[in-house]
Parts: C-alpha cells; sequence; structure tokens
C-alpha cells in the first residue's frame, strides 16, 4: 500500500471530537494538603523538606549526602547555594549532561498526585530538569493545590512556553516488574516547600 492511500484511509475514519471534560466537579479535597503532598511524595520515592525561609535550603542541602558529594551543582534561586556551574553562559544544553544536583524553581504542587509544575520561566535550558543526577525544586508551601483540577486552573500560557508536571524522581518498570530510579532522568527529587 502506498503512503497516501494510507494516510486517505486514516482520514477517512477518524473519531469524531467529543467536548473537553469539566473541570468543576467534585474533586477530592485534602484536611491538610502539604501532608498530602509530602506523603505522597515520598511514597513515590522523592523527599519533601519543610524549611521557613528560602534561606534555611542552604543547611539542610548540607545533609543530603548526593548534595554534599556533588562536584558540579547549578542553583537558579538565588538565596540558595553554593553553584559552581553558570548556566547562564552555557550556550549548548549538552554541556549541562554532567551536573549533579540542580535547585530549581517550581510554582506549585499537587497534593494527589505529588506533582510539581515547573516551566522555562528564567531556566534558560529546560533540559536541566532533565539531565541532572539530583533535581530539588522550591516550591512555596502555600502554593500546593489539592487536586489537578484545581492545578489546571492555574496553569497559562500567554506566550509560547514550557510546561510539565514532575513528581519524583525519574522511574521505569517493565513487565516483570523490575523497578529502576534514574533510569532516564534525577535519580532523586527533593522538594522544599518553603513557609
Amino acid at each position: 500500500m502506498s503512503r497516501e492511500t494510507i494516510l486517505r484511509s486514516i482520514r477517512q475514519h477518524l473519531p469524531q471530537s467529543s467536548p473537553l471534560p469539566e473541570l468543576t466537579g467534585q474533586w477530592i479535597q485534602y484536611p491538610d494538603p502539604i501532608a498530602q503532598f509530602a506523603s505522597v511524595l515520598e511514597m513515590i520515592g522523592g523527599t519533601c523538606i519543610r524549611v521557613p525561609t528560602v534561606g534555611d535550603i542552604s543547611s539542610e542541602l548540607e545533609r543530603i549526602p548526593a548534595y554534599a558529594s556533588a562536584r558540579k551543582t547549578l542553583s537558579l534561586i538565588p538565596e540558595v547555594g553554593p553553584t559552581n556551574v553558570a548556566m547562564e553562559s552555557i550556550d549548548d544544553p549538552h554541556q549541562l549532561d554532567d551536573i549533579d544536583f540542580a535547585i530549581l524553581p517550581g510554582h506549585f504542587g499537587v497534593a494527589e498526585n505529588a506533582a510539581v509544575w515547573v516551566t522555562d520561566t528564567g531556566v534558560k535550558h529546560r533540559v536541566i530538569y532533565f539531565l541532572c543526577q539530583h533535581l530539588a525544586l522550591v516550591v512555596p508551601a502555600n502554593q500546593i493545590v489539592n487536586n489537578l483540577a484545581e492545578a489546571y486552573e492555574r496553569i497559562e500560557f500567554r506566550d509560547p512556553h514550557f510546561g510539565v508536571f514532575i513528581a519524583g524522581p525519574s522511574k521505569t518498570a517493565d513487565i516483570e516488574q523490575s523497578l529502576v530510579i534514574g533510569a532516564h532522568g534525577p535519580r532523586s527529587m527533593t522538594v522544599f516547600l518553603v513557609g
């Protein structure tokens, strides 16, 4: 069969479109969304650390073995560091493939699945979220929503941008249920909830 025959057949058998679902409804609510977020994050292999201020993150980092042993660290949070990689001076994102520990901003978190919404706002190379060996996200504690319906209401793209939910470290499993952490992304994920 020719390519055109196949494409013509596909076009003739397209499914009917259906309207997008409404975001209003009786979605799950938690008595303590922050506790739920922390619990789910731990369950999926991540770590949640509450800190009163952004300035308190640096001392908490020293207690994380992956950070203490990191040779190359990158922080896009001005008050947190030290950092020994200047992303703004890097033009080729491939040069970020050896970052041991990255500390990056998260906009908000979702209690039901411990996902954190991140964008490329202020991040020159968005691939850093996926290339670093260990990832730490900094999220204001008052920016934890209960569920994805609430999260979707917060997402907006006024200009073309990148955005994605990240939940826990990278994971993959095969049919024999052998779970591998860090197979194709960060081996660990720490979320610092500030405030």
